[in-house]
């Protein structure tokens, strides 16, 4: 039965997320452009607003302007609906995400997490990969050859990288196993990092199996589509791949729930191998309140550092070609991958 106050922190977490993930997505795309220019000696946007900061404004004023034009001869029903399929399910999971530290309040354990799954970690991969779908519908309900090119390249992909990806998260279940509580728990497995090796070292899953971390973290562009993973759209090749025939803000629901996506996926690699919330020390501090908003605070870094590492890597390495990129999947991570979850378990059952 949940608690009065655990009702309370879920609805107002909820209406944080519904009120500033959008808005967090369109910054999140200024912010790539500032990055970027940062990164090629350039002047990045400086023109709408301070320093340019209201950009991602203007430009979403200019995508609900723009004229809205629907092929005559697209599958319009599957055509309309797709681009809220990509968006849909970076909102819904993180409704699992824990994103601070647990309180007291009235007598009552709160948890700051919309919503405490038993199979938390099974729900953020399944709802995850239901992004594709969009990319997918969208594609066929073009009925254009380079949009459907994109669309199958997309789910070529998501079929390839997420069987690495699953193996990697399998890993820090095992970890877990050990620990009291649900190994499925997101909750479990943030507190399980908690812990320290010799009372100095975090037990964070980094570095527990950083070779787990990087199959992650490699997949996760995968999964989002970024370069040096984005052969789904790839515009040499496909004009704009999946969304060519989009415009207006169905093109721009596919840019944000892009973003959306690696926002979320930047929450989900803190909480399965930074331990979340957790930084060393903060159990020190005396005051409650004073604890919960700092981990917050570090829970928010950490994730600022992911979205920053989006950016780094598609700025700096070259699109594969496509057969790289299912030998990259197919006969480099998926074989380390296994052979990873195989140590892991093994070294678990030897030194327990």
């Amino acid at each position: 039965m949940i608690s009065q106050e655990q009702l309370i922190v879920s609805l107002v977490l909820g209406l944080v997320m519904f009120g500033t993930y959008l808005p967090a997505a369109g910054l999140y795309t200024f912010y790539e452009r500032k990055v970027s220019a940062w990164m090629q000696n350039r002047y990045g946007p400086n023109r709408v607003g301070p320093k340019g900061y209201f950009q991602f404004v203007a430009d979403g004023v200019k995508f609900f302007l723009k004229e809205d034009i629907i092929p005559d001869y697209v599958n319009k029903p599957v055509y309309l609906i797709a681009p809220a399929l990509v968006m849909v399910p970076a909102l819904i999971v993180f409704s699992a995400i824990p994103i601070g530290m647990s309180f007291t309040w009235n007598g009552q354990l709160v948890n700051l997490q919309v919503t405490d799954l038993n199979v938390g970690v099974l729900f953020l991969l399944a709802v995850g990969s239901l992004g594709v779908y969009g990319i997918v519908l969208g594609s066929w309900a073009s009925n254009s050859k380079y949009p459907l090119f994109g669309g199958l390249r997309a789910s070529a992909q998501m079929i390839s990288y997420e069987l690495a990806l699953g193996l990697s998260v399998v890993t820090v279940v095992l970890i877990t196993s050990n620990s009291a509580g649900n190994p499925l728990s997101l909750l479990t497995i943030v507190d399980h990092q908690t812990e320290y090796w010799f009372g100095i070292i975090p037990k964070w899953n980094l570095f527990a199996n950083p070779l787990a971390f990087v199959i992650f973290l490699v997949t996760s562009y995968a999964e989002t589509n970024r370069l040096p993973f984005d052969l789904a759209e790839a515009e040499q090749e496909l004009v704009g791949g999946y969304h060519t025939e989009y415009s207006s803000m169905k093109f721009a629901m596919f840019t944000l729930g892009e973003y959306m996506n690696m926002i979320t996926m930047s929450m989900f690699t803190v909480v399965l191998f930074l331990g979340g919330w957790h930084f060393p020390g903060i159990e020190v501090i005396p005051s409650q309140a004073l604890s919960v908003i700092v981990s917050i605070g570090v829970f928010a870094v950490k994730v600022l550092f992911f979205a920053f590492l989006f950016i780094l890597v598609r700025w700096t390495l070259p699109r594969f070609r496509y057969d790289q990129l299912m030998v990259l999947s197919w006969k480099v991570l998926l074989p380390v991958a296994l052979a990873n979850t195989f140590a892991t378990a093994v070294w678990l059952v030897v030194v327990p």
